[in-house]
């Protein structure tokens, strides 16, 4: 599967996806993972960053928001539509194109930073991803990314329940099981039935990478480590949405920031 394949799938998925996520079913971005990022985020005040497959745009948002001077890419043509649509209703000055992020349309070392959220686990060749987004960066600039945890989208894994049904645990399986674009099935679980039942589900090819191969790519493509994160529900919010009280027994999401040599 190549990257036309991916944008294909993603413009399926598109409408439903933003449909329920702006009703506030994407719960682990708007509960766990967004909040974390930007905890984690450097100053970005009146520094030119890029998003990178950034969907329909929440998270560009959240940047521009926060004083980036923000551009944004995504392959899928649909999310883009979204996104310009909130840019024209609510301006924030970002700039959407459509694009593919191992091809990314820019010069080098044209921007101050980037940032991907829940996007590179899901580009083929995601490989020349990072070596883009390296490119594309200025000397001392930083890449801060987000994707599901490879504990959990390299493998099978069960729960392991106490007496009372509860969660307690879980068993991982084929850890190191390679997938290339094998398609994975699923819709948001906390949207009701009688709005999900009516439909597709979203059809989104994986593409694995070990822990070590994450973390090994960054530094060969010439990145710096400098940070890491494996968010958890927090107590105030765990207070109000205890449903989310399994992100405190497994690692869904991994953040991690590195930063290109001066």
């Amino acid at each position: 599967m190549d990257n036309k394949d991916v944008g294909e799938y993603w413009d399926q998925n598109a409408e439903n996806w933003v449909k329920l996520a702006r009703m506030g079913y994407d719960r682990c971005r708007d509960l766990i993972n967004s909040p974390a990022f930007f905890k984690m985020l450097p100053d970005i005040n009146n520094l030119k960053g890029l998003d990178i497959g950034c969907g329909e745009g929440h998270n560009t948002r959240i940047a521009a928001k926060k004083g980036g001077e923000m551009t944004a890419i995504d392959i899928s043509e649909v999310f883009i539509k979204f996104a310009m649509d909130s840019e024209q209703e609510k301006p924030l000055g970002i700039k959407y194109k459509i694009a593919n992020g191992t091809e990314l349309p820019y010069s080098d070392n044209y921007f101050d930073f980037a940032i991907a959220t829940m996007s590179l686990m899901d580009m083929a060749e995601n490989e020349k991803a990072i070596q883009e987004a390296f490119r594309v960066i200025k000397p001392g600039g930083f890449f801060q990314f987000s994707i599901t945890h490879p504990i959990v989208s390299n493998s099978d894994f069960k729960w392991i329940r106490n007496e009372e049904g509860k969660k307690i645990g879980f068993i991982i399986e084929d850890y190191f099981k390679k997938l290339n674009g094998e398609l994975e099935e699923w819709i948001f679980g906390a949207a009701p039935k009688e709005i999900t039942d009516k439909m597709n589900k979203f059809k989104i090819p994986r593409f694995t990478r070990t822990l070590s191969e994450w973390l090994n790519l960054l530094i060969e493509k010439g990145f710096i480590l400098e940070r890491f994160c494996e968010p958890y529900v927090e107590d105030e919010i765990l207070e109000k949405h205890p449903e989310e009280y399994d992100s405190r027994i497994i690692p869904y999401f991994l953040l991690i920031r590195c930063r290109k040599p001066r």
